[in-house]
Formats: structure tokens, sequence, C-alpha cells
């Protein structure tokens, strides 16, 4: 697990390497920022506020939603934000719902 070790910053490479394993990569800015500053190229926009009620949705009404198939507990998923501080707390969530 990425995240869990000492170090869970990625550079802009790290991320790109990771997307191409199939990673699910979860940008939680909110929807105004990606408008304003650009949505990154195969990322889900969950906005931080939605994040928690996302990951607990049945798998149909997350796939209709975010037009994405729902990750499993045990789906590497990245998260990012604009400085860093809501993918944090996004990581917090996540694993508090029992995602690895």
């Amino acid at each position: 697990s990425l995240c869990a070790a000492g170090a869970p910053n990625l550079s802009y490479q790290e991320l790109k390497d990771l997307k191409k394993a199939n990673v699910l990569h979860i940008d939680v800015r909110e929807r105004w920022e990606i408008d304003r500053f650009g949505k990154i190229p195969e990322s889900i926009n969950i906005p931080l506020g939605e994040l928690m009620e996302a990951l607990q949705m049945d798998p149909t009404e997350f796939q209709e939603q975010y037009n994405q198939k729902m990750p499993s507990k045990s789906d590497p998923v990245v998260f990012s934000c604009l400085a860093g501080t809501r993918s944090k707390q996004a990581l917090g969530f996540a694993m508090s719902l029992g995602f690895s």
C-alpha cells in the first residue's frame, strides 16, 4: 500500500506510471475547481464532501453517478486535490471505511 507507508505523496511521473496499471484516480477538488483549472485525464471527480457517501454507494448507483466502476476495498486508489490536504483527508475516509 503506497499511502499507508511513510511516503504518501506521489510525483507526477509516479502517478502517470500508476495510471498505466489501472489505478483508480479520484480527484477530490470541488467541481468549480475542475471547471476553472482543468480535469486531470482519466480521473474521476468526487468532491471531498461527497466522498464518504460515494464510497458507501451501491455499485450500480456509483456507476450511474460517476460513470466508473466502483472500487472494491482492495482496489488501488489514488486521491488528489490542489495542495494535498484534502487528498490526505480522503485517504483517511477511505481507510476508515475499510479500504486498504
